[in-house]
């Protein structure tokens, strides 16, 4: 990909065989590369099948959840030119990097090592599936291929290994798997230079909802699929009782789904705890097998999934704080004893 030596005052748009072109550059550096601003402001603000169907004309898979696909149109059309493979990866300069995190319109600051993590996890996973919650359902050797991947020790057990996937997944929380709100909105201004460091350093306020979004719009086929399949992860790990509750939940996916829209609308777009006990509550009223544990929290964790697919404004809640909390200690105590061991 083509590098240009510009000062970040100096920048401006230019138009390579007829394509609007905008060079991309951060404060720190003197180099800043070249992407076609109209395509990929447009891959911001699509929504999925408006994706799916870019996908298609392409030649793309167009399987996989909205951010997942987008990432994938980035990487084959915005930037084709570059090796995004794990070696090429290893191969990028530390400011090279950070451009190419902001492309992807996700965090983009930390270390070389952070950096590279953070470009593999979001070419190569969901975050709405690769969560701390999943690793527990994920046999040694593909915590093993993980470690490899994320640049981490591979010896011990597989607690081990999970304790130092958690530990990454922890460290990069939110930083990957999808993009900054402000880029999905407004795509990227092109009415004055654009700065896409620039958007990462200003305060991200929180956006002020459409009152007139309706959360209750027909879902698409593609939500509820993946929506049916995250209930379902794992369950052959589970008992033959919360088998059956959970294939009776799958079974009903489309009314969870008008439940979350129901109450979105009603609680203005939040979506916290007071909303997941107001759907544990409507389910249980309805029949629904929820007395399990591990079933209330797959519910709970499909349903904040559809909220954020729909728009919701998510509320950090004390659960979320204190199961991050119990994760580092996990990840202290392991780290001790390797420690110890050494």
């Amino acid at each position: 990909m083509p590098l240009i030596q510009e000062s970040f005052e100096n920048l401006s748009q230019t138009k390579i065989l007829g394509q609007p072109i905008t060079k991309v550059a951060s404060r720190d550096a003197s180099v800043a590369m070249m992407v076609d601003t109209d395509l990929l402001s447009s891959i911001y603000m699509e929504r999925l099948q408006s994706l799916r169907g870019r996908a298609e004309e392409n030649g793309i898979s167009k399987s996989g959840s909205v951010e997942v696909l987008r990432a994938r149109l980035i990487s084959n059309l915005v930037l084709s030119d570059m090796d995004l493979s794990w070696e090429g990866i290893q191969s990028m300069s530390h400011k090279e990097m950070g451009e190419v995190l902001k492309v992807f319109g996700i965090k983009s600051s930390g270390s070389h090592k952070e950096r590279r993590q953070r470009l593999w996890l979001h070419l190569n996973y969901d975050s709405r599936r690769m969560t701390i919650e999943n690793l527990a359902e994920m046999n040694r050797d593909d915590l093993h291929e993980m470690c490899k991947s994320l640049e981490l020790e591979l010896t011990g057990n597989r607690t081990v290994l999970m304790g130092r996937v958690a530990g990454v997944l922890t460290s990069q929380m939110r930083g990957w798997g999808r993009i900054k709100r402000s880029l999905k909105r407004n795509g990227i201004q092109t009415s004055s230079p654009t700065n896409i460091e620039q958007e990462e350093k200003d305060a991200d306020p929180t956006p002020i909802e459409d009152p007139t979004e309706d959360f209750q719009a027909i879902p698409s086929q593609a939500l509820l699929e993946d929506a049916g399949d995250s209930i379902l992860i794992g369950i052959d790990n589970q008992s033959s009782h919360v088998q059956g509750h959970l294939l009776t939940i799958h079974a009903r996916v489309g009314d969870l789904e008008r439940m979350v829209g129901t109450i979105l609308r009603s609680h203005g777009g939040s979506w916290g705890d007071a909303e997941k006990d107001l759907l544990l509550r409507l389910a249980d009223r309805r029949g629904w097998p929820i007395d399990e544990q591990f079933v209330r929290h797959r519910v709970l964790m499909v349903a904040t999934n559809i909220a954020e697919v729909k728009g919701a404004s998510m509320a950090s809640d004390e659960n979320t704080i204190r199961m991050m909390e119990d994760v580092e200690s996990t990840i202290d105590r392991i780290r001790s004893k390797l420690s110890s061991l050494d």
